[in-house]
């Protein structure tokens, strides 16, 4: 099965877009079809098909293809319909002053009254261009109508249709003597009513675009060239001509052109684009380094590892760009409203044309009624209202390194009341680091100096708790099998190791008391002798995550109980849990039970997330409601996740839950705006308040119609003011 990520034109609504997989779905060879309308993108997977044939799917639907989906900045685009849209602004001024400024009292240049014929001869054709400047939304309202999918501008289709058509006869009326169908011209209205259609689809489209503005920034700030090391040459290439070990130079000032790993130099780099951390990050020899990605100062080569769409950036571009494509249930839901929106106004303004005819009004108020219904009535409030908000939640969870690669999840977040956190890698560094010396004869830096000499020939995983920085020459040296190592140092023979290698040595002096507090504090106690005494102890343990107990303290004041689930021994977890302040602890857990642990909870009732980064946090990380890694950690646990942290700042958990609770707020504030809207504005376009003198036309429809879109759309963008 293939996959394919199509970008769309021509989508203005979620009938549009609810249609368009409809459509796809029927077809032969589509296997599954998810539109996303603010992306303005298809995502198909399919087998035995070609993609031009997947494209005359999506044209016979009634929209046309663009090709696969790039993210391309589109302000040329729109500055060529501002452009328009002034230039028709000025001629709709003109138009309504011709039609409308004798109401206001304002001179007139063409009365209806002295000349007739001018006056609708400059409207026919003033209409007419009007006509012209929105024929995409006629044309694709009708293609719709004819594939049965009508959206929402089958509605404005029809609505101007009618008018103009009307008012044409209208005209006719006028050349033959009946000059009372002056006053029955409905030329502004069809004016009016596509240039406000053309105006809220333009500020729709902008808003749109800077909910994927992130996306963009990401796609765009990869160099287009980089310096490659050929012999003792350096020569600039183009990122197609760089293949996998290839080694580039990257300069002070200067962007990494691929993912790759540094073999001379040393440097700071700036990664906060993807982690969203902006403390620069060391690059030395070995570090690996992000396409796109800073450096500050100073020259490092490094050789090319992963390129193109194998890069960090594209992958997870990739990764939100199909999150963003699964629809959540909430979404889901507003599309099927959406679908049957648009066929239940046409029953409404039938049913109230049809209505004030059967009570004897003239046709002229029946066909106004008609008329104004279908324009006031707001399918795009309704089908903006999730997705918009949905995409700037992505936008903002990207700013931070946050990468959802799930649709569901932002709406199972705001409802989570536990969060478990895997020990090692998680609510810890993962690395071993020196956490407390005693020393008894040597001052406590000479001490630190034969052991960082002593471990600096070991492999032994301790060893990594020590620099290798400032060493003195070690001979002789030796392992010790499950006690320690030894070695000469300056002349004088040194000994680390555990209590076993102290009782065989038959050294005297335990030191129990620094032995017992190095042990509370759950460290890994290593004795530094010599063949008859001891001259320090040091303890090494894996240090808690910086910040860590303020996420925990947060958590609990949201009412989210923290759990700590480790598979070390009680002692340690105890240790650490009292460091970060965590009161629930599950240890000596095997990997296996992890996952039932969780199980426990969830049938419990309780909403869990799981956070953790190894191979025995992945059966855990699927079981939990929300599985987040973070990407330091194994490829199988970020694999197995539903969100991944891209830095190991865990209090980007909290903003994760704080988008995820306020988005869900504008959400429903959206749906109710939608709703009422309508509900409010279709009784009045039916004349349900003339009593009060509240009335209607289709131009002021047409203006409400594009306020209800803004107020959707605008209040979806302030969620980026919301979360802090």
């Amino acid at each position: 099965m293939k996959k394919i990520q199509l970008k769309v034109d021509g989508m203005t609504c979620s009938a549009c877009s609810s249609g368009l997989e409809k459509f796809l779905l029927r077809q032969k060879g589509v296997m599954s079809a998810s539109v996303n309308l603010i992306l303005g993108m298809v995502t198909i997977e399919y087998d035995d098909l070609s993609v031009k044939e997947l494209e005359s799917y999506i044209s016979q639907a009634g929209f046309s293809s663009e090709g696969e989906y790039l993210y391309t900045d589109d302000s040329k685009t729109y500055t060529r319909k501002i452009r328009s849209l002034i230039a028709f602004g000025v001629l709709l001024i003109f138009l309504m002053y011709v039609s409308m400024g004798h109401m206001l009292g304002l001179p007139s240049l063409f009365s209806y009254t002295e000349y007739p014929m001018l006056y609708c001869g400059i409207l026919l054709i003033g209409s007419c261009f009007f006509l012209i400047y929105g024929f995409d939304i006629l044309k694709n309202g009708v293609i719709h109508l004819i594939h049965l999918m009508p959206n929402m501008d089958t509605l404005v289709m029809f609505s101007v249709v009618f008018s103009f058509f009307y008012s044409v006869f209208g005209v006719v009326q006028v050349m033959l003597g009946n000059f009372t169908y002056l006053h029955q011209l409905y030329f502004e209205s069809v004016c009016m009513v596509l240039y406000f259609v053309k105006l809220g689809r333009l500020l729709d489209d902008m808003s749109k675009n800077k909910t994927t503005s992130t996306i963009q920034n990401l796609v765009t700030i990869t160099p287009r060239e980089a310096i490659m090391k050929k012999g003792d040459k350096q020569v600039s290439v183009s990122l197609d001509e760089i293949k996998v070990d290839d080694i580039l130079v990257c300069r002070s000032g200067e962007k990494f052109a691929v993912d790759g790993c540094v073999v001379e130099g040393e440097s700071y780099a700036d990664e906060s684009f993807i982690t969203g951390e902006s403390q620069p990050v060391l690059k030395k020899v070995g570090s690996t380094v992000l396409a796109g990605s800073t450096n500050y100062d100073g020259v490092l080569f490094y050789q090319a590892k992963k390129i193109g769409k194998d890069s960090t950036v594209s992958s997870i571009v990739s990764m939100v760009v199909d999150s963003l494509s699964r629809k959540n249930r909430i979404e889901r839901l507003a599309d099927k409203v959406s679908s049957y929106f648009v066929p239940f106004i046409f029953i409404v303004a039938i049913f109230g044309g049809v209505l004030k005819l059967l009570l004897g009004q003239s046709f002229a108020v029946c066909f106004h009624t008609f008329v104004t219904v279908l324009v006031i009535a707001c399918p795009c409030a309704l089908g903006l209202a999730v997705p918009l908000v949905i995409s700037v939640s992505y936008s903002l969870c990207a700013k931070r390194g946050i990468v959802v690669k799930n649709g569901d999840v932002l709406e199972q977040m705001r409802h989570v009341d536990m969060v478990i956190f895997d020990k090692t890698g998680t609510l810890t560094n993962g690395k071993l680091q020196v956490a407390k010396t005693f020393s008894y004869q040597e001052p406590s830096y000479v001490l630190l100096k034969i052991v960082r000499s002593l471990e600096s020939c070991s492999t032994h995983p301790i060893a990594s708790s020590f620099s290798k920085d400032d060493i003195m020459e070690v001979t002789d040296f030796k392992e010790i099998p499950g006690l320690g190592i030894s070695g000469v140092v300056d002349g004088e023979c040194y000994y680390i190791g555990n209590l076993k290698l102290l009782k065989k040595l038959g050294i005297c002096g335990s030191h129990k008391n620094d032995y017992q507090s190095l042990l509370d504090r759950g460290c890994s106690i290593l004795y530094v002798m010599t063949e008859d005494k001891v001259l320090g102890l040091i303890g090494v343990r894996d240090t808690v995550r910086e910040g860590m107990k303020d996420v925990i303290l947060k958590l609990e004041k949201l009412d989210i109980m923290p759990v700590m689930l480790t598979g070390d021994n009680l002692e340690v977890a105890r240790s650490v849990a009292k460091e970060v302040g965590i009161q629930k602890i599950h240890a000596d857990v095997l990997p296996q039970d992890k996952a039932s642990i969780i199980k426990g909870y969830i049938s419990a009732g309780n909403k869990v997330v799981m956070v953790g980064d190894g191979v025995n946090d992945a059966v855990a990380l699927v079981e939990a409601s929300v599985g987040i890694s973070i990407s330091s950690g194994t490829d199988v646990a970020n694999d197995a996740s539903d969100v991944m942290l891209m830095n190991h700042n865990l209090s980007n958990l909290l903003d994760f839950i704080d988008i995820s609770r306020k988005s869900y707020h504008v959400i429903r504030q959206n749906l109710f705006w939608a709703f009422f809207y309508n509900m409010c504005m279709i009784p009045v376009a039916l004349g349900a308040f003339e009593y009060y003198g509240i009335v209607l036309n289709p131009m002021l429809a047409s203006v409400f119609m594009t306020i209800s879109s803004l107020t959707v759309v605008f209040n979806s963008l302030r969620l980026r003011w919301m979360v802090k």
